[in-house]
C-alpha cells in the first residue's frame, strides 16, 4: 500500500487495509503480488506524485512479483474514467470509499477482469478493524467526510461531496477502542472540524465530542485539526480549557487577511473575525499554540492585498506557519478569475512568508525555553531521543531532542526540560 495525501486519506488506506488483513501485507513492492497506490488529487503538485507513485509501481510488473495495481482515492475520483484510459498499466480504479470494494476489485483483476468503481461518499466503515499505519502510540481519527463550505480555490467538495457526519456514539466507541490498544494521542480530522454534527444535529456538535472523547476515551492527548476561525468559539475554549487531555493546539487555516481576496476565496470569515479568533485565544493562555494555513497569490492579490498578508502574519505571530503558492484547480471557481498572478510571482510571495514566519516561529518556540513538558518519545536515532510536546502536531511540525543517559520508552511520556529553541525543533533534557 503507498498512500499519498492528508491524514485523512491515511485513514481511508487503513480501512483498505483492515480488509486485508488475511493478506501477507509488505513493505517492499518488489515482493509485492498487489499494490494499491491511494492518490492525493488537492492541487497540482499533489497530482504529479500521485502519477509518479502509479508509474513508479507499475514499473514492478517487469521488476518485480507484481500482477495487480489498484489506485484509489481522490484523484481516481476527480478523473473518473479519464484515468483508466491514460494509464493501461493500472487494474481496477477505485474511488474515496474504496475500502468498501476493494478486496472483491483486487480478486476481478488477478482473474484478468479490469474494474472501475466510484460510489458516492460515506462515513460507514469497519474502523475497529482498521490498520494502524502510524506508530502504536498515534492514531488519526476521522469525524466527518466532505465538505459545506464552498471556498472558490478548493475541489474537495467536488471530490469528497458534502459533510457526513459520523455518528458521536460510533466516534466514541472507536476512541475508547484506540485507547485500549495502547494509542495515547487521537487526532481528529474532517474537512472542517468545527462544523461536526451540523448535518446530523442541526447544529456543530464539536464541544459536546470532544467533551466526552475525553471524560470516555482513556487517551492520554487529544488534538484539534483543520478549525475554521468561525467555528472557534468560547464554548470551544471552554472545554478545551476543562480537559486536561485536550491538547491546547488550535489549527486554524485562514488562508489570507485582505477582506478582498477572502471575498473572492468565498471565505466565512473576514480580517476582523481572523484578528478577533487569535486574540481571544491568547486573552484565555499564552499556552494555546496556533499554527495556521496561508495562500500567496491568489488571482487579484495586488502588492496591497499582499501587504495585508504579510501585516497579519507579523502582528499576530503564529506559532506555526505552512503557505501554498496559489494553483489554479480546474473545475474551480477562482480558476477563472481575472487577475492570475504569475507563477513566479506566486513562489516568491510564498517564500517572503515563509521567511517572515522564520523570525516569528523562533521568537515563539524560545518563550518556552527553560520551562517542563510531557514529552512522547517517538524514535531513537543517533544516540538522542527524539519525540513531541503538545506544541508538535505529528507529521507536519518539528520535534523535541531529548538527551538522556537513561534508556527511554518508545511511546512513553517523560518529563523534559527546554533547554534550547530554533524555528521548527526543541531540545531538552529529562527531568529526573
Amino acid at each position: 500500500m503507498v498512500s499519498l495525501g492528508c491524514s485523512k486519506n491515511r485513514v481511508d488506506a487503513e480501512l483498505m487495509l483492515g480488509k486485508l488483513q488475511d493478506a501477507n501485507i509488505v513493505s517492499d513492492p518488489a515482493e509485492a503480488d498487489v499494490i494499491i497506490v491511494n492518490t492525493c488529487g488537492f492541487i497540482e503538485s499533489a497530482k504529479k506524485e500521485s502519477i509518479e507513485a502509479i508509474l513508479d509501481m507499475a514499473d514492478y510488473k517487469k521488476a518485480g512479483k507484481l500482477k495487480c495495481l489498484i489506485v484509489t482515492g481522490c484523484l481516481s475520483e476527480r478523473y473518473r474514467g479519464e484515468l483508466a484510459k491514460e494509464l493501461p498499466e493500472v487494474d481496477g480504479f477505485l474511488g474515496i470509499t474504496a475500502h468498501n470494494e476493494i478486496e472483491e476489485t483486487i480478486e476481478k483483476a488477478l482473474n484478468g477482469k479490469r474494474t472501475e468503481s466510484y460510489r458516492p461518499a460515506e462515513v460507514e466503515g469497519d474502523y475497529a478493524g482498521r490498520v494502524i499505519s502510524t506508530a502504536p502510540h498515534l492514531a488519526y481519527v476521522k469525524i466527518a467526510e466532505g465538505c459545506n463550505n464552498r471556498c472558490t480555490y478548493c475541489a474537495i467538495p467536488y471530490i469528497r461531496g458534502p459533510l457526513i457526519s459520523r455518528k458521536m456514539e460510533d466516534i466514541l466507541d472507536e476512541a475508547k477502542q484506540l485507547a485500549e490498544r495502547g494509542v495515547k494521542e487521537l487526532v481528529l480530522v474532517a474537512q472542517d472540524t468545527t462544523r461536526y454534527g451540523e448535518d446530523l444535529y442541526g447544529e456543530p456538535k464539536l464541544e459536546e465530542l470532544l467533551d466526552k472523547l475525553a471524560e470516555t476515551s482513556g487517551a492520554a492527548w487529544i488534538r484539534i485539526l483543520y478549525c475554521y476561525p468561525e467555528g472557534v468559539t468560547d464554548k470551544l475554549l471552554d472545554v478545551m480549557e476543562k480537559h486536561d487531555n485536550i491538547v491546547k493546539y488550535l489549527d486554524i487555516p485562514i488562508q489570507h487577511f485582505d477582506d478582498g481576496i477572502l471575498r473572492k476565496m468565498n471565505r466565512r470569515s473576514d480580517s476582523r473575525c481572523i484578528y478577533d479568533v487569535v486574540k481571544k485565544i491568547r486573552e484565555r493562555s499564552e499556552d494555546f499554540i496556533i499554527r495556521t494555513t496561508l495562500i500567496a497569490g491568489f488571482p487579484g492579490e495586488s502588492e496591497q492585498a499582499f501587504a495585508n498578508l504579510r501585516s497579519g502574519v507579523k502582528t499576530l505571530g503564529f506559532d506555526r506557519l505552512g503557505v501554498f503558492p496559489y494553483s489554479a484547480e480546474e473545475g474551480t471557481p477562482a480558476a477563472g478569475f481575472d487577475g492570475m498572478i504569475e507563477e513566479e510571482t506566486r513562489q516568491s510571495r510564498a517564500g517572503e512568508i515563509m521567511e517572515l514566519q522564520s523570525d516569528i516561529a523562533l521568537e515563539r518556540s524560545k518563550r518556552r525555553v527553560g520551562r517542563i513538558y510531557d514529552v512522547l518519545i517517538e524514535s531513537y536515532e543517533d544516540g538522542i531521543f527524539i519525540g513531541r510536546s503538545y506544541a508538535e502536531a505529528p507529521e507536519i511540525d518539528g520535534s523535541v531532542m531529548v538527551f538522556s543517559d537513561r534508556e527511554l520508552k518508545i511511546g512513553e511520556f517523560y518529563r523534559v526540560k527546554m533547554t534550547h529553541a530554533d524555528e521548527h525543533d526543541m531540545t531538552g533534557e529529562l527531568v529526573l
